[in-house]
């Protein structure tokens, strides 16, 4: 049995018994956004999953190399408080770059890949190439902590009035809105294999470097974010800023096409994660080059899927000593806390809640969201991972435009994000313009919607024609795969739309507790919970 821990930013655990895996983030849990810190919480809750004990673990697998004294003496404190005076025989760290890369590579159902990771920093790099052949990981090429992509993007996050490391996304979803008009090439580039950051400086510095470079008011970011957030984007300070997120997205997309070229003449496949990995658009221009049955993108590709990584990588090497290991394709993400449908019903009678009990799921959510009505789904083990997969989602009719603005007052977003559509997985082809394979179901990818899809669900087809679409499988989701398709047979469409179960700025909820203050939060129409139909009294 092997615990993967990641403590910092986060934070998360996962344990893997044989062909069991457990996966929670910490955040989930405390309810603390990307909570940075050990993961006591996720430790209790991935054991009491498996039924196991601490004394059952055989191996603790931490993400990172701690080099830092006092960070290592709390992370031995936390350990020696679970696992008793001898855990440091138990221990192995892995360095974060090769955790990110071998999430993605020993998830990925592959024998031979290249395996990369991008992000802004960790353990001194930002980003790493590995040949990966019969289960082995050899690196060839990396980039320092200076040299980094993550950083520049993140730069111009701060830049614009965004959280860096946590709003890139924004950035990436503004960018839609414009034209690229600045060459950013005297800012970074690729070198082979490797970045190379022109500017010298990251973080702060280089977020002040690139304020010179366009000539924008860094003191007035967030005042001017603040703005557009709500709507306003024809000011002449709006502009500026979205041709500075249009050109910075274009600059990321140019490096990474140029990186997957150089790449796809050492493997026809691609396994990668990291925090880079979480920019759709960039993604997609990897996928023109691969294919969509030669790029497998690990779906907990930014830092809380560390944990993950080094647990995997750990049972990977022992299996390879044995002469056992073999290709693994990770099929759902469905591995976090589930609530039985009596401990569901008890909670619920002890909140006073006015419930029904729904015998048919899948019609009542379909007719629900035909209605119009915002819908909180609940059901089943929590996903793992940044997206919400139809097990801790609020679904809408993306058939009504209407429903995006409802959703940013009741969520409060912010009015230029997208939202994506769930859809089903043999209405891929129909709905995708540039699908050439598998379609994909963790979000991780945008597509050209058609225009048959553009016409039909324009609440989830972005200003630019494009949408991160979540393709559905009946064998791998059941309900979910049912709601939509229900719903099809009530509207002829295929698709729902699928937002996370959270307010912005929260965690996804986890529990039905979560669920239960979130529906009342956001003043949804109607919160199922495993079989049991709340409506807001």
């Amino acid at each position: 049995m092997i615990l993967g821990i990641h403590d910092g930013h986060d934070a998360g655990a996962v344990l893997i018994d044989g062909n069991r895996i457990f996966a929670v983030n910490e955040e989930r849990l405390n309810r603390i956004k990307k909570y940075r810190g050990f993961p006591n919480l996720s430790v209790e809750k991935v054991l009491e999953m498996a039924g196991a004990t601490p004394d059952d673990v055989d191996v603790i697998a931490v993400a990172g190399i701690f080099r830092k004294q006092r960070r290592l003496m709390e992370l031995e404190g936390n350990l020696k408080s679970i696992f008793g005076p001898g855990f440091k025989r138990k221990v192995l760290f892995v360095e974060h770059h090769l955790a990110h890369s071998a999430s993605a590579y020993y998830t990925s159902g592959w024998r031979d890949a290249i395996a990369m990771s991008i992000d802004a920093a960790g353990d001194g790099l930002s980003s790493s190439v590995y040949v990966a052949r019969d289960g082995e990981m050899i690196r060839i090429a990396q980039s320092t902590y200076i040299d980094s992509l993550g950083d520049f993007y993140a730069s111009v996050t701060e830049l614009l009035g965004f959280r860096p490391m946590r709003q890139e996304g924004k950035v990436m979803s503004l960018a839609a809105y414009g034209r690229p008009t600045y060459d950013l090439s005297s800012v970074i580039e690729l070198n082979g294999l490797t970045f190379e950051n022109h500017l010298g400086v990251i973080g702060v510095e280089a977020t002040k470097k690139l304020a010179d470079f366009f000539g924008y008011p860094l003191n007035r970011a967030k005042e001017i974010a603040a703005q557009m957030k709500r709507g306003k984007l024809d000011g002449e300070l709006q502009k500026k800023a979205i041709e500075i997120a249009a050109s910075a997205q274009a600059h990321l997309e140019k490096l990474l096409e140029e990186f997957g070229l150089n790449l796809k003449g050492r493997s026809p496949r691609l396994a990668y994660a990291g925090g880079v990995a979480q920019n759709v658009k960039a993604n997609a221009v990897l996928r023109k080059i691969f294919g969509d049955d030669a790029l497998w993108i690990f779906p907990a590709m930014d830092d809380g899927g560390l944990a993950f990584g080094a647990a995997i990588f750990v049972k990977a090497q022992f299996e390879r000593l044995d002469g056992k290991w073999r290709p693994f394709k990770l099929e759902h993400v469905y591995l976090g806390p589930d609530y039985p449908e009596e401990r569901v019903e008890e909670f619920l009678k002890r909140k006073g809640v006015k419930f029904e009990e729904v015998s048919d799921v899948p019609g009542f959510v379909a007719d629900a969201l035909a209605e119009g009505k915002l819908v909180g789904l609940f059901q089943g083990a929590m996903e793992f991972g940044p997206r919400a997969l139809g097990n801790r989602s609020i679904l809408g009719n993306p058939m009504d435009e209407g429903v995006k603005e409802r959703l940013n007052v009741a969520l409060r977003r912010d009015v230029f994000q997208p939202f994506a559509p769930s859809l089903l997985w043999e209405k891929a082809a129909e709905y995708l313009e540039d699908l050439n394979g598998r379609p994909n179901e963790f979000m991780t990818m945008s597509y050209t919607a058609t225009e048959e899809f553009r016409e039909l669900a324009p609440a989830v087809v972005h200003i630019d024609g494009t949408t991160r679409p979540q393709a559905v499988r009946r064998e791998i989701n059941p309900v979910y795969y049912e709601v939509i398709r229900a719903f099809e047979r009530k509207t002829g469409l295929g698709a729902v739309l699928n937002t996370s179960f959270n307010m912005h700025g929260e965690p996804i909820v986890c529990s039905p507790e979560d669920a239960l203050r979130t529906f009342r939060k956001a003043k949804l129409d109607v919160l199922v919970v495993e079989g049991f139909a709340v409506g807001l009294s």
